[in-house]
């Protein structure tokens, strides 16, 4: 862990997808800046290994094992983050989902489903009771969106529409609570060393190559370097954003 700033002091948050990837990296930069953490995700071991590593650590954590996909889970996961911390002041909606590379017409009716039942259903569930649970104080929000949400690849068309509707349920709720103080963004991450990246890498090797030779900085990012900037924008160093869609992307979609 990197020097603590305080960026998240005194706040609270909820971070779903935490159990790998940029979610697990989030739980430790949020806690790390001084929030006090609820992780989800489904993997209950891995979230409670996570939730005693930042507690060892002098950090307040606790975890719900949460599907975004189930609507009274995402009730319960801030439910239990309002029982344990007394208030929830920032939430990094990231868990999500992505499938092999298909082409459409070869792509089954249920990949779609799946893909916009987790990362489009999932935000929906995120956004409806996390902005419930800041009305009276306000907030921020910050939804995880992708490269795929501002620019098309070909085998990936349900990711693709996924994740822009991601971008739109992001400007969607940011108009709406702006007057209730609460401010909700998306981050935008291109190749981000994940688990599912890793190994999908190990399988297709030859595809790292490809995937960098866009990007003005070509490398593939590490969660930590994603995470934050989802810490920035929940933090009040953000504090006139809202409504954006941030690339994480080092600078893939600015070709």
């Amino acid at each position: 862990m990197t020097e603590r700033e305080g960026l998240l002091t005194g706040r609270v948050a909820l971070i779903t997808g935490a159990s790998s990837g940029i979610g697990a990296a989030a739980a430790r930069v949020f806690a790390r800046e001084g929030a006090r953490v609820m992780l989800a995700a489904r993997r209950e071991e891995e979230l409670a290994a996570l939730a005693k590593q930042l507690r060892n650590a002098g950090f307040q954590a606790a975890y719900t094992v949460t599907d975004v996909t189930c609507e009274r889970g995402v009730e319960r996961a801030v439910q239990e983050t309002l029982d344990r911390f007394g208030a929830l002041d920032a939430a990094f909606n990231n868990a999500g989902a992505a499938l092999p590379h298909t082409p459409l017409h070869l792509m089954p009716a249920q990949a779609y489903d799946t893909l916009m039942d987790t990362n489009v259903r999932g935000v929906w569930h995120c956004l409806r009771h996390e902005v419930a649970a800041m009305l009276e104080h306000g907030g921020a929000i910050v939804n995880t969106s992708s490269t795929a949400g501002a620019v098309a690849t070909p085998t990936a068309a349900p990711y693709i529409a996924s994740k822009h509707a991601v971008n739109g349920l992001t400007k969607a709720a940011a108009a709406e609570y702006a007057g209730h103080g609460i401010r909700v963004n998306a981050i935008a991450p291109g190749t981000t060393r994940s688990e599912m990246i890793t190994q999908w890498l190990e399988l297709h090797p030859e595809a790292e190559p490809v995937l960098l030779q866009r990007a003005l900085l070509p490398r593939i990012a590490d969660p930590e370097e994603i995470a934050e900037a989802a810490a920035w924008l929940c933090s009040e160093r953000a504090s006139f954003l809202t409504g954006a869609v941030v690339p994480v992307d080092g600078g893939w979609t600015a070709r």
